[in-house]
């Protein structure tokens, strides 16, 4: 047995015995390091090279939550290291008294209640009525079946791939990683099928001091009927009855609920990448008992967004640059508005009496100004809804927009340059269509893969 499997096998234990935290079983999943605090006190957490950041709080007895923690900060220290503490809840500030910023908010079910929820909406009755009538049916999963060379896992592992091709940012670490196949017997699985196919996964870990499941993964297929996840959602809370498991949460809806004014600038910011309102709003629809925030915790005397910077660094593996970038390039809705927006601002300037020289003739000049105009309008309608073939057409047109474009270049305009501005100008030109080409063709093709794969 490896170091790092045994070390798992402890962590697992104490889990089973002080896991209280929602999020505390998926320390056992890859990207984490441990630090034990003698045989009965472990802290999970990522190492991004600046910042130990801890998932929820350390496993151990209330009583030592404090203990672990200051230990913990000191060992830190000794390494160099800053520490932040994300997704803690309200005990442990009660605990140990660090500062907390709230992050956001998670639902909690009494799984008694749900036949009753289900009763009381007709809305939700409604979609799984609809699912089952397009033939979808779900079941649970036999440990079996997760071997790496089962047939369901392989037709699983397939699902995630699709999954992961319709998400507009760059695959994420930490806490929200797909990796559900971690100590399996653990955990509790339901598929949804539909003609032989598995079109949807859900993916259950358990919350053991708590008595308590997280439903972790929903992954759908894209081509998945309406209400395929509320499917999902009934098997798994009928089987939470079942089971007699206290409590159901489906995990953090990040800056939801009351948080402060600056994290609402940025859940505003960020609707490009991430549907904030939208991930609520389905949780919600499931009439959830409570909401119980959620919070990044930081020791006194720290700086709460240099824990915020942290923590998404833990998120983006490491490196906010190179995540941003990935998440860039795969994103066709933000692409394609960043690209209307320059567009018109390049528009505008070649309209301007001092462009002219870039022109044989003013009616050049004026049809370059026309084409760009429709252009941008294409190009903004693509942005507000993607559509495959209006997708194929600007990508086409940009491409022999660029190639026109360096002609042009080549045969008038570097001919006819006055000086470095015209060069810089003329190179800016030739780019710049060339460039956007390849983003949208990156974009579309990337989109065609999550739809049809």
């Amino acid at each position: 047995m490896s170091a790092a499997v045994d070390e798992r096998d402890r962590v697992l234990a104490l889990l089973k015995r002080f896991g209280w935290n929602s999020t505390s079983f998926q320390v056992l999943e890859p990207g984490f390091h441990y630090w034990f605090d003698g045989d009965d006190a472990c802290v999970g957490y990522v190492d991004t090279g600046h910042a130990w950041v801890v998932a929820g709080p350390p496993i151990t007895a209330p009583d030592r939550v404090a203990e672990t923690c200051s230990r913990f900060l000191a060992a830190a220290a000794e390494a160099g290291r800053r520490v932040s503490c994300f997704g803690t809840e309200a005990r442990f500030t009660e605990l140990t008294g660090w500062p907390a910023l709230r992050i956001g908010d998670q639902p909690i079910w009494a799984p008694d209640d749900w036949s009753a929820v289900v009763k009381q909406s007709r809305s939700l009755r409604e979609q799984l009525r609809r699912a089952r009538a397009k033939g979808v049916v779900v079941r649970e999963l036999k440990v079996g079946e997760l071997a790496p060379a089962h047939p369901t896992r392989i037709r699983i592992d397939a699902l995630i791939e699709r999954w992961l091709a319709t998400r507009p940012i760059a695959p994420m670490g930490f806490l929200v990683q797909i990796d559900p196949f971690t100590f399996p017997e653990e955990r509790r699985y339901f598929v949804a099928e539909r003609e032989g196919h598995i079109v949807a996964f859900l993916g259950i870990i358990p919350i053991y001091a708590r008595r308590g499941w997280f439903f972790e993964d929903f992954l759908r297929d894209p081509d998945a009927p309406n209400g395929t996840i509320e499917l999902l959602v009934d098997a798994g809370m009928r089987a939470a009855a079942d089971a007699q498991v206290g409590i159901v949460t489906l995990g953090l809806v990040p800056l939801a609920g009351e948080v402060s004014t600056w994290l609402r600038a940025a859940r505003r910011l960020g609707r490009s990448f991430y549907d904030f309102d939208g991930l609520r709003a389905f949780k919600a629809k499931f009439k959830p008992r409570a909401w119980d925030p959620i919070y990044l915790s930081y020791p006194s005397g720290r700086n709460s967004v240099r824990a915020v910077a942290d923590t998404l660094t833990a998120f983006a593996h490491g490196g906010l640059l190179r995540f941003g970038l990935e998440t860039f390039l795969r994103g066709p809705a933000i692409i394609v508005r960043l690209l209307s927006v320059l567009l018109v601002v390049w528009t505008v300037l070649l309209a301007l009496p001092a462009s002219a020289h870039y022109f044989p003739a003013p009616a050049c000049q004026w049809g370059w100004v026309g084409f760009d105009v429709v252009l941008a309008v294409a190009l903004f309608a693509l942005a507000h809804r993607w559509r495959q073939p209006l997708a194929d057409i600007v990508a086409t047109v940009v491409t022999l927009d660029a190639a026109v474009t360096i002609v042009q270049a080549i045969a008038f305009d570097f001919p006819h340059r006055r000086g470095v501005v015209d060069i810089l100008v003329i190179v800016v030109a030739m780019l710049a269509p060339s460039v956007a080409a390849l983003l949208l063709w990156n974009a579309r093709a990337h989109h065609a893969m999550a739809e049809h794969e």
